[in-house]
């Protein structure tokens, strides 16, 4: 063989062999396109919905630093000062269904306060369940802060519900201007106050007139067959907002604090500018065994930018047979 046909069979070789690559040669696949996050806006502001699902969730929270001033107030009731932290973070979401909307809400709460619980001085440190719950159009079916916990006036001055927070079902009725509801509350858990309470009913109520409302709250405990009253009006009066308070307990129970038996309380938040909200409040008390107690307050809070807040509020309380105290705190808040 001579090398001119060496060389044409070597390169027709090499032609078959670079066939044979390019029909075998591997095609990669082009790259799915991203499913970028949704803006759901059927349930309002902040709802998303979670990938490849048609739920919206949002997510929230805030952050609360608190320094505290008052008679034995601070640690271990020797201290008239003190410091706390409060961080909290909730999830919340909504899907359409047959059966009309589901949701769902939890919260996590931790806090911190300062104080010489033990010879480190680490302080007081919990983090909680705060809420869980699911609610199917009005039902409501979980751990839950209850219609109760909405009793009071703005301001500070508005002692006069305790517990609030327990495992519960209730339901509300909502026709816009009209709303009212019913629960059972599960009362079996350490409440010092009253123990072998068990089941505990509630009851709400709510009417609009405008940007006015009345509303009228209502607690019993099966147990001790002793119930409470709270009734709020609130009204925009002027550059602000008045609240007015009557609250009665028959006896009692584990949902009122103080054994308390009537409270009126009094407040009216001023818009005085865009950003900065003042608040007088006056409240009278009476307990069960007929101790009377007054008080005046003062809140003051200040919107630094959106989601950033600070407050401080003096309240000054005279009860009988004791001495008058005055008290109060100045209040960094962050709500995302």
């Amino acid at each position: 063989m001579n090398i001119k046909s060496l060389l044409i069979g070597s390169a027709a070789a090499l032609a078959a062999v670079s066939g044979a690559q390019a029909a075998d040669a591997i095609v990669a696949a082009e790259p799915e396109p991203l499913e970028y996050v949704r803006v759901c806006d059927a349930f309002g502001a902040g709802y998303f919905y979670i990938p490849g699902t048609e739920t919206c969730l949002r997510i929230g929270g805030e952050v609360r630093f608190t320094v505290g001033f008052g008679e034995d107030v601070g640690s271990q009731g020797t201290s008239d000062w003190y410091s706390a932290t409060r961080g909290r973070v909730f999830f919340d979401t909504k899907t359409d269904s047959e059966l009309g909307t589901i949701g769902t809400y939890i919260r996590l709460e931790g806090n911190y306060r300062t104080g010489n619980t033990s010879a480190a001085n680490i302080g007081n440190s919990s983090v909680a369940l705060e809420q869980a719950y699911i609610t199917v159009g009005g039902l409501k079916a979980g751990k839950a802060l209850t219609w109760w916990d909405d009793t009071g006036i703005n301001g500070e001055l508005d002692d006069f519900a305790d517990a609030s927070n327990f495992n519960t079902i209730s339901y509300l009725y909502d026709a816009g201007s009209f709303r009212i509801g019913l629960g059972v509350d599960d009362l079996s858990g350490e409440y010092s106050a009253v123990p072998g309470s068990e089941l505990g009913l509630e009851g709400y109520a709510q009417v609009d007139f405008g940007a006015s409302n009345l509303a009228l709250r209502g607690v019993y405990d099966l147990e001790t067959e002793e119930g409470a009253l709270y009734a709020t009006l609130v009204a925009p009066v002027g550059p602000g907002e008045l609240n007015v308070a009557v609250g009665w307990a028959s006896g009692t129970t584990v949902y009122v604090s103080n054994d308390y038996e009537w409270t009126v309380a009094a407040s009216y938040a001023l818009k005085a500018t865009d950003k900065l909200t003042i608040t007088p409040s006056a409240s009278y008390w009476s307990t069960q065994d007929n101790v009377d107690a007054w008080g005046v307050g003062l809140l003051a809070e200040y919107q630094l930018a959106k989601g950033l807040k600070v407050g401080a509020t003096v309240d000054y309380v005279d009860v009988d047979n004791e001495d008058d105290n005055v008290s109060g705190w100045v209040r960094l808040t962050r709500s995302f």
